[in-house]
Order: C-alpha cells, then sequence, then structure tokens
C-alpha cells in the first residue's frame, strides 16, 4: 500500500482519539462554587457573591463585653405574688423578672423606652420567632419616612435573635444587635435584652405567658440580691388576658438603638 493510502486512513483515527481527549479534559463554564474561580477569571467579576443565610447561634448568640456586669443574667431573690412562669418588667430598674416561685427570679438586664415612650400594664405572648423579620409600624414610618418598609432577620436586624409579640399591641420583647443600649432608655416603648438573654428567656416562656410592665416612676430601689444557686426547670404560666397600651410620638435616628 502507497504512504499516502496510509495517511489517509491515519487521519480519521488520529480525529478520533483528539476528540475523545477534549471531551473528557473539558470543564463546564461555570463552577458551582464561586469561590474556586482562579483569581484573575473575569467570572470572579460578574458572578455575585453567595446569599448569606441565618448564622448558627453559636456563631451570633454570645455575651456582649458591652453589658455591664450588673445587667449580667442571674439568679436573684426576688418576692412577688405573681405565679411562677409570670415575666416581670421592673421599668425604673431596666431589669426583666422571670418569676421561678419560692421567693426567686432570673433577672436580665434590659433597655426601656426612652422618655415618653415607656408604657406600664398587662400583656400576655401571642407569638413567638426566631430571627424575626422587621416591619416597622406605620405609625413608625410616618415619624421616620427613611425607615426600611421591611428587613429581613439576621444578624444586622434590630430585632436581634428572638422576639415574642405581646397581645395585640405594637410593643414586643426581643434581642439587639446595639447590646451597649442594655440598661438605657433609649427604645420607642420595646423591650431589648441581648441576643443571648432574650434566646434563654424565648426557651423558658410559651405562647400565653403573662407579662406585667410595671410603671415607670423616676423611682429606683435597690436591686435584688444575687444567689448562686442553680435555675430550676422552666415553669409554664396560664395563658390571661390583655390591656392594649397606646404608643407616644419619638423621632429619633438609630434603628437599632430606637426600636
Amino acid at each position: 500500500m502507497k504512504p499516502t493510502a496510509h495517511f489517509r486512513l491515519a487521519i480519521p483515527a488520529l480525529a478520533a482519539v483528539f476528540l475523545s481527549t477534549v471531551g473528557a479534559a473539558a470543564q463546564p463554564l461555570a463552577w458551582s462554587d464561586p469561590q474556586a474561580y482562579p483569581n484573575n477569571s473575569f467570572f470572579r467579576d460578574v458572578m455575585p457573591e453567595p446569599e448569606q443565610a441565618v448564622p448558627d447561634d453559636d456563631e451570633v448568640i454570645q455575651q456582649s463585653p458591652a453589658v455591664r456586669e450588673r445587667f449580667r443574667r442571674q439568679t436573684v431573690a426576688y418576692n412577688t405574688t405573681e405565679a411562677a412562669g409570670t415575666i416581670i418588667i421592673d421599668t425604673p430598674n431596666t431589669y426583666l423578672y422571670y418569676v421561678l416561685g419560692g421567693g426567686r427570679a432570673i433577672r436580665y438586664g434590659i433597655g426601656v423606652g426612652r422618655d415618653g415612650f415607656t408604657w406600664a400594664g398587662v400583656q400576655s405572648i401571642a407569638r413567638k420567632q426566631e430571627w424575626p423579620d422587621w416591619h416597622p409600624p406605620a405609625e413608625m414610618i410616618a415619624r421616620q419616612p427613611y425607615l426600611p418598609r421591611m428587613m429581613a432577620g439576621g444578624p444586622g436586624n434590630p430585632l436581634g435573635a428572638r422576639a415574642m409579640y405581646l397581645g395585640n399591641s405594637l410593643y414586643r420583647i426581643h434581642g439587639t444587635n446595639a447590646p451597649d443600649t442594655i440598661g438605657q432608655r433609649v427604645s420607642s416603648g420595646c423591650i431589648r435584652l441581648t441576643n443571648e438573654d432574650v434566646t434563654d428567656l424565648f426557651n423558658r416562656v410559651s405562647v400565653g405567658t403573662k407579662v406585667v410592665v410595671l410603671p415607670d416612676h423616676g423611682r429606683r430601689t435597690p436591686v435584688a440580691s444575687v444567689e448562686t444557686r442553680p435555675v430550676p426547670p422552666t415553669v409554664r404560666a396560664p395563658a390571661v388576658s390583655y390591656q392594649p397600651a397606646q404608643a407616644p410620638v419619638y423621632s429619633g435616628s438609630s434603628v437599632s438603638r430606637i426600636y
């Protein structure tokens, strides 16, 4: 057979080998992991960053060093006629008590409403939410039109890690992304705790838990004594009726500090 004939027969075989090699080595145009793009790839410039999921609690729910020692969660002696499982908000002293019974309670430091925004009465927890979305009420938007109409739940949300909604009022017991405001009067009437503390309280209460908000008469009483006894198991409180409160008018500049 002539050399040219051998060459013509070899061309298809060589082409088949080449095409099979290319197919095996081919890669998809876009990787499933954006971080796998080469540093000099234009895909890093045009592909969006992946959305951030709500982080694990262990990553974001921790006691902030910004909270003063006397506002840290602790078991204290506390005499009250309220039943075990009741929440009592001591507005003048910026404390929240979860009644254990037997003359004891768990005390949490809180932030309360600023002057003109404090309120008093009896409510009950109507709803509980983890990493709640924030929907500023119409009254707040009317006063502060620059506020977002909705903010998704997460570490940057002013409601923090947990929220407990009080009756059909505008008020909540919630976490905060500004722990340095614990012990202060900065909100529009809601009660705030650190994310760690609100998570602890959230796990102890149920829908229907009674919430007693004491009036702020500008007087401070001596704080309850601290005990070292361990906290007993959670006691549930029965559902009770509530008395809606009216929200006063306030103009502020920081979402995290006013709500």
